[in-house]
């Protein structure tokens, strides 16, 4: 069990360095290095949708022949339709934009860009979450170097993600302390959505394909919503190219070493 509590709290500890930059920076992040990071953290993310999440979910219904994809289908379906739906609920601000999304509200412009992220770590905290249950389950094929391949991967995607956060908000006129906290937050949700998920072991690993292919589509819906549009930005540039590529190569290398 204490490798799983270790577990679930490596992505979480991935954001809270990566927001600690706040300390050790100067300034605003460089538009090249935010690209490249955002490229980094999206091509982590894909990969770990597929090789972590999707494939594991394939794995699970095998015994329904050529009808083994319905059920990774239908989760993957609902998990993008569920994030697009959070995404119309919540007032946030994504980088770079001059205009919120959501409903209509009064909350200052720092707290939007925190709910941006924070909305788009809860796929990640779920996708943690399913695998560890599965583990614990001791029936539903994965390994717990399996799941601890995916919080690393998703650990060190979040790195940056808790740098690309905290950064402005302190070139938005917060300390140093505050822009570090809201970026540590930001994150918060990633323990306990893996945690919530973990306490439904019972009602998950019955439906496991359909769990794991949820958290895969609600990746996915971030990376195409959120990521890749902002490492594309501005004046062409492949650094976000570059990076996704590396970040997609580490984690598909992650997952086949550790799992």
């Amino acid at each position: 069990m204490n490798d799983v509590l270790l577990g679930i709290m490596i992505p979480f500890l991935g954001t809270t360095l990566g927001a600690g930059c706040v300390f050790f920076l100067r300034g605003k992040l460089n538009l090249s290095i935010e690209r490249g990071l955002t490229g980094f953290a999206a091509g982590i993310m894909v990969a770990a949708s597929f090789f972590s999440l999707l494939i594991p979910a394939l794995n699970e219904t095998t015994d329904m022949g050529k009808w083994g994809f319905v059920p990774p289908v239908i989760g993957f379906g609902i998990g993008m339709g569920v994030l697009l739906l959070l995404d119309h609920l919540i007032p946030h601000l994504h980088m770079h934009a001059d205009k919120a999304e959501g409903p209509k509200s009064h909350l200052a412009k720092t707290t939007m860009l925190v709910l941006a992220v924070t909305l788009h770590n809860i796929p990640e905290g779920m996708a943690t979450g399913v695998v560890y249950a599965g583990f614990l389950s001791g029936h539903a094929g994965i390994t717990l170097a399996a799941a601890s391949s995916l919080a690393i991967g998703i650990a060190i995607q979040n790195f940056p993600e808790g740098a690309i956060i905290s950064m402005p908000l302190k070139s938005a006129g917060m300390g140093q302390w505050k822009a570090f906290a809201g970026g540590v937050l930001s994150g918060i949700v990633e323990p306990i959505g893996a945690v919530a998920t973990i306490l439904l072991t019972d009602f998950v690993v019955p439906l496991m394909p359909y769990f794991l292919s949820f958290a895969a589509g609600a990746m996915m819906y971030v990376v195409v919503e959120e990521l890749i549009p902002e490492m594309s930005a501005g004046e062409h540039s492949h650094v976000g190219v570059i990076s996704f590529a590396i970040g997609f190569m580490l984690m598909m290398s992650l997952d086949v070493a550790l799992g």
